[in-house]
């Protein structure tokens, strides 16, 4: 595998310490709260554990340790609230969240497509009222063939699947659906049974008995005015010609979550005998056509323009399986980015400016306190200066020196938007440029390294179990 996510690098290595383990934990905290910033965490708890190390040889108590971290933390999250600014929820504006989730990201050359992208998808399926998202109605499907620059927006459900049969119309407009769940083939008994066939006249009334079930199963369709039948089991081939016959295309193994996708996006109501087949339970959509794609001529079925737009699907397109995976990734981290904004549309400048104005804070907040929690305070100051510092490396700067400018710009302004220019655009300031994070998530990843970092220093020994064979 290759990729440059975090949290899936984190959680496919092959980890057998257990305080690792603790950080692997810790990422997928994140991705499943925030889904986004899951590299930045363990980063910080990794500087954390760093600093409470030197402060360990210095003969700092563990426990001192854990409640210094926990009051720079304090100090930290109360500063980022009080620097962080409401945004509105243009899509100007998520679209800029959305893009510095992308920034680095593999995908980065077509961030601002894809971010236009992800926040349609995401206002497409938002409760504006109650400020709620719902994830399950975006489908994020891949195909490969062609260049990130082709991935596309439907309003509509897209299936990894082909017509039954080559000679069905491909393209069906104004369709009217019909969601089964029941297979096009004769009932089977449930017991153990044993048919006995001895003359021709006997193998010919069975055969035509079936012919009864097929034609009546297809009648009880066509009658309903449906012109297109999604299955989610196979039939047979006996079926499959007959329904090409009376001219119903038709898709079948369709998963289950699709249909249910498929349900929400048409309209329709899920089937689950052919007895209950009426015109009222059928889905509409605009049209439902059959794509080719490239030289393999991979196919896909595309459902378009249903009775509701609450279910929407982006199609990737990359060239190689690897490319359209770990833009999967990224796509899912900047849809995360966009569905918190609309949750909580409070932001701060990125690029490292508000780690290095909390560091700032913490640390003159340290001098005030007394006992000797003040050098662990310090510590979780120091440590949050790791974040611009990789920053600075990862954009070509020497950090040392970056770093140390920017914290001195920062303190004589008295600017807490001034960040590493990674885009290399001559300013740092990162509002300027565009370049916010979601509070939520700042806030979240101080507390998730906090927390990971206490219940660690409190650890006192690990026994490690040996198994005698």
């Amino acid at each position: 595998m290759v990729s440059n996510d975090g949290a899936t690098i984190l959680e496919r290595a092959e980890i057998q310490n257990q305080i690792a383990k603790q950080l692997v934990e810790l990422s997928k905290s994140q991705d499943n709260e925030i889904g986004d910033g899951t590299t930045g965490v363990v980063v910080l708890a990794g500087a954390m554990l760093e600093q409470a190390q030197l402060l360990l040889d210095k003969g700092l108590h563990p426990i001192q340790i854990a409640n210094g971290f926990e009051k720079g933390c304090e100090i930290a999250t109360k500063h980022l609230e009080s620097i962080s600014k409401k945004l509105s929820t243009k899509d100007k504006n998520l679209v800029k969240c959305a893009m510095t989730a992308l920034g680095s990201k593999v995908v980065n050359k077509y961030r601002e497509e894809l971010a236009k992208i992800c926040v349609k998808a995401v206002t497409s399926v938002a409760d504006l009222e109650r400020k709620d998202v719902h994830f399950e109605l975006i489908k994020v499907e891949g195909k490969i063939g062609g260049s990130l620059g082709d991935t596309s927006f439907v309003n509509g459900i897209v299936l990894d699947k082909e017509f039954s049969h080559p000679q069905m119309s491909k393209t069906v407009e104004d369709a009217k659906i019909c969601i089964l769940t029941c297979p096009f083939e004769p009932p089977k008994p449930k017991t153990k049974h044993v048919t006995e066939i001895k003359s021709a006249e006997a193998y010919k009334k069975l055969y035509q008995q079936e012919q009864e079930y097929f034609t009546d199963m297809i009648k009880r369709v066509k009658d309903s005015g449906a012109n297109v039948v999604l299955c989610q089991w196979g039939f047979d081939d006996e079926a499959n010609h007959l329904l090409m016959q009376a001219k119903l295309p038709a898709v079948r193994w369709v998963g289950g979550s699709e249909i249910e996708l498929l349900a929400i996006a048409t309209g329709a109501r899920i089937i689950p005998r052919f007895s209950e087949i009426t015109p009222e339970k059928l889905g509409s959509a605009k049209t439902v056509k059959e794509l080719s794609f490239g030289t393999t001529n991979d196919k896909m079925i595309m459902v378009e323009g249903g009775k509701s737009s609450k279910a929407v699907t982006i199609l990737i397109r990359g060239g190689s399986k690897t490319i359209v995976d770990e833009a999967k990734r990224s796509i899912h981290d900047a849809l995360c980015v966009v569905r918190n904004m609309i949750i909580d549309n409070r932001v701060v400048a990125g690029g490292g400016s508000v780690e290095l104005n909390c560091s700032l804070t913490v640390m003159k907040e340290a001098e005030n306190i007394t006992s000797a929690e003040q050098y662990a305070v310090k510590g979780f100051a120091t440590a949050l200066e790791v974040i611009p510092l990789a920053l600075a490396e990862n954009s070509g700067f020497s950090p040392i020196d970056y770093v140390g400018n920017l914290k001195a710009k920062q303190v004589v302004e008295k600017n807490p938007n001034l960040g590493v220019d990674c885009m290399r655009e001559g300013s740092n300031d990162m509002m300027g440029q565009g370049v916010f994070e979601s509070l939520k998530s700042k806030v979240q990843q101080l507390q998730l390294a906090s927390q990971v970092v206490k219940m660690i220093l409190k650890i006192d020994d690990v026994i490690a179990t040996t198994e005698y064979y």
